[in-house]
């Protein structure tokens, strides 16, 4: 059990990369709380937690706005007393890919960068008190291959998600003094309902997401969220004990270039 008697924060939890983390999690000890506002499927996701044998809790979090963030904190700490993994996987392009520069809007701008970029600040900023008391903490912070290696134009998505990279190398140096981890997840192109809005517009989804991974990917295939999980299963758990400041490329591969190798 690698997370035995832990207990996490997973925000997008609902679906895709975050059910997977969250269930991974659970199945190594771990209690579970999900932080979404789709309460449907989060549930979902907590009720799965449950039958793993480890306590799940759904709570309705809008991680945007700073006083729900801090909700959030502090119903955790009642219940469990505790926070020993913040893992900010929410995020999100709100729909079709932006595109070029001159069509996105200020609203569009602001709300793309809320949701991926001030979200884990905001539930960083929430937690680090609680994880400075126990002297101990991982945060994971999900970045995308948009960040380092952008496979189209997007300027206000890949931005916020380069921004996840510098807030990361940041708080790892900041709190490695308190024995707080704070790292990174690349995930290179991962069947999940991100891209459900592409699928929606095509007749074969199967084929198209197959194509992308034969011509993308060195591996020659897309991503799972279970393989998202395995690697935060790592970061989070005394395996990775050695290992903060890092961005751990999940990716298949990419991208092959300089670009990706540390300085």
């Amino acid at each position: 059990m690698l997370l035995k008697d832990r207990v996490a924060i997973i925000t997008g939890g609902s679906v895709g990369m975050g059910r997977s983390t969250a269930l991974r999690f659970a199945e190594e000890g771990c209690s579970v709380v999900v932080a979404d506002i789709n309460e449907a499927e989060g549930k979902k996701t907590v009720a799965a937690v449950s039958k793993k044998g480890k306590e799940g809790l759904f709570i309705h979090c809008d991680v945007t706005d700073t006083s729900q963030v801090q909700d959030l904190i502090s119903k955790v700490i009642s219940k469990f007393g505790k926070i020993d993994i913040m893992d900010n996987n929410a995020g999100g392009i709100l729909g079709q890919p932006s595109g070029i520069i001159e069509g996105i809007t200020d609203e569009r701008w602001q709300r793309i960068i809320d949701l991926n970029l001030k979200s884990a600040f905001l539930c960083c900023r929430a937690v680090v008190p609680h994880m400075k008391e126990k002297k101990y903490g991982k945060i994971i912070n999900l970045s995308s291959m948009g960040a380092v290696d952008p496979p189209g134009a997007g300027a206000d998505y890949n931005t916020a998600k380069a921004g996840i990279l510098g807030l990361t190398y940041d708080l790892a140096l900041e709190l490695a003094p308190f024995n707080i981890y704070v790292n990174a997840i690349v995930p290179g192109p991962i069947r999940t309902p991100f891209w459900d809005p592409l699928a929606k517009s095509v007749p074969d989804a199967d084929a198209l997401f197959a194509a992308v991974g034969k011509n993308e990917v060195p591996l020659g295939r897309m991503g799972t969220p279970e393989e998202i999980a395995n690697s935060a299963l790592f970061l989070a758990s005394d395996l990775s004990s050695y290992v903060t400041g890092q961005a751990l490329y999940v990716a298949g591969g990419q991208p092959l270039s300089p670009i990706a190798m540390p300085v």
